[in-house]
C-alpha cells in the first residue's frame, strides 16, 4: 500500500513497486475510465446490478471489504485499550462527528440546496453518517495512527446503530421546520443500520483481529510484519482502485448528462471536507496529540458513511430519488477531496510538528 512517503518523498518513491510509486495517479484513472465506461457502455450499470441484494451492491461490498482487510489486519488490537484511555483524544473525536460536523453539514445543505429540497436531504443524509470506512484507507495513505483509526471507527460504529435513527428523524423531519423548511417523515429501524455497519465494517473487523491474531500466534510477530503485512498491503490499492472504477460506472452517464446538478452537490461537499479537516487537525494540534493522531482525527471526522447514506435514501425515498442521486455523487466528490487532504496533512505535518512530535 502507498504510504505518505510513496506520494509526497521522491527519494522514497524509488524503493517503492510501479503500482505504489503514483497512487493519486491511478485513482484519478481509475475514476475517468469509469465514467467513460458508464457514459459510452451504458450496459454496464445494467449488468453490475444484476449482482444487487437488496441496496447493497455486492461487487461494491465486496471492494470495500478487501480494501479495509489489510488496514484492519495491521492493527494492534492489544493497544486499543490505551486509545479508549486517552479521553482528550475520544471526546474530540465525538465532538467532531456527532456535533460539529452533521450541524455543519445540515447548515450547507440548506444555505446551498435548500430550491431543491431532495438534494438538500440527501446531503443532510450523509452529514450525519459518520465515516466508517474509506477513513482507514485515507488513514493509511496520510501515516496516521492505526491503532487509534481503529478504535474510534469502532466507537462511530456503535454510535452510528444507536443514534443514526433519532439523527435522520431531527435532522430531517424537525430541524428544517426552525428554518422556514418542510420537514420529512423518516421511518428508519435500527436493524438496517446495524446491517450496514455490520457488513462495510464488521467483516473485515473481524477478518482482520482474526488474521493478526491466528498468524501472530503460529508464525511470531517478526515475519507477521516483515513477511505477511508487506504482501497484504497491496490489496488497499487496487481494491480501492477496483471499487472507484464500479461506483463511477455505474452513474457515469449521470454525471455527464448532468454536470451542473454534480457541481451544486459538490460546492457544499468540498467546503464540508475542507473546514471539517483543517479544524479538526489543528484541534488536535492544541490537544497535543502527535501528527499521526491530528491526522487520524481529521479523517475521521471530514471523512462520511456514503454507503449508509445510499442505503438509507433507496429505502425512504426510492432508488431513482434526488437523494439517492446526492449519495451517488458523494463518494465521486469524497475520493479526490480526500486524496487531496492527504497531501495538506503532509504539508500541514512539515509544518506544525517536529521531528520529535511525529
Amino acid at each position: 500500500m502507498a504510504t505518505a512517503s510513496s506520494i509526497c518523498a521522491p527519494a522514497a518513491r524509488k524503493r517503492l513497486s510501479f503500482l505504489d510509486r503514483f497512487p493519486t495517479l491511478w485513482i484519478f484513472l481509475a475514476m475517468a475510465i469509469g465514467v467513460a465506461i458508464g457514459h459510452f457502455v451504458p450496459s454496464s450499470a445494467a449488468f453490475v446490478n444484476r449482482f444487487q441484494s437488496g441496496t447493497t451492491n455486492i461487487p461494491i461490498a465486496i471492494g470495500f471489504i478487501v480494501m479495509m482487510f489489510s488496514p484492519l489486519a495491521k492493527v494492534r488490537y492489544e493497544k486499543l485499550g490505551e486509545v479508549f484511555r486517552n479521553k482528550r483524544v475520544l471526546g474530540l473525536s465525538l465532538v467532531q462527528n456527532w456535533l460539529i460536523g452533521p450541524v455543519l453539514m445540515f447548515l450547507l445543505a440548506i444555505l446551498f440546496l435548500r430550491g431543491e429540497p431532495a438534494y438538500m436531504r440527501g446531503l443532510i443524509l450523509i452529514g450525519i453518517a459518520r465515516c466508517i470506512a474509506m477513513v482507514l484507507v485515507w488513514n493509511e495513505l496520510a501515516e496516521g495512527d492505526t491503532d487509534y483509526v481503529a478504535g474510534l471507527v469502532a466507537i462511530n460504529s456503535v454510535f452510528q446503530v444507536l443514534f443514526y435513527s433519532l439523527y435522520a428523524w431531527m435532522f430531517l423531519t424537525v430541524l428544517p421546520k426552525w428554518f422556514g423548511l418542510t420537514g420529512s417523515v423518516v421511518s428508519i429501524g435500527i436493524v438496517d443500520i446495524a446491517k450496514s455497519v455490520g457488513l462495510y465494517l464488521g467483516v473485515p473487523f473481524v477478518a482482520g483481529f482474526l488474521t493478526r491474531f491466528v498468524l501472530m500466534r503460529a508464525k511470531g510477530g517478526e515475519w507477521y510484519r516483515t513477511r505477511f503485512v508487506p504482501r497484504i498491503s497491496p490489496l488497499t490499492l487496487v481494491a480501492l482502485l477496483f471499487t472507484i472504477l464500479v461506483m463511477f460506472s455505474l452513474k457515469g452517464d449521470l454525471i455527464v448528462r448532468l454536470p451542473l446538478d454534480v457541481v451544486r452537490i459538490a460546492i457544499p461537499l468540498v467546503i464540508y471536507f475542507l473546514i471539517m479537516f483543517l479544524v479538526s487537525f489543528l484541534m488536535g494540534k492544541q490537544l497535543g496529540a502527535d501528527y499521526a493522531q491530528s491526522a487520524t482525527l481529521s479523517f475521521t471526522a471530514a471523512g462520511n458513511n456514503f454507503e449508509l447514506a445510499i442505503a438509507v435514501a433507496v429505502a425512504v425515498f426510492g432508488l431513482n430519488s434526488g437523494e439517492a442521486f446526492v449519495g451517488v455523487v458523494g463518494p465521486l466528490i469524497e475520493v479526490p477531496a480526500l486524496i487531496g487532504l492527504v497531501n495538506v496533512s503532509f504539508w500541514l505535518k512539515g509544518r506544525l510538528f517536529s521531528t520529535v512530535d511525529q
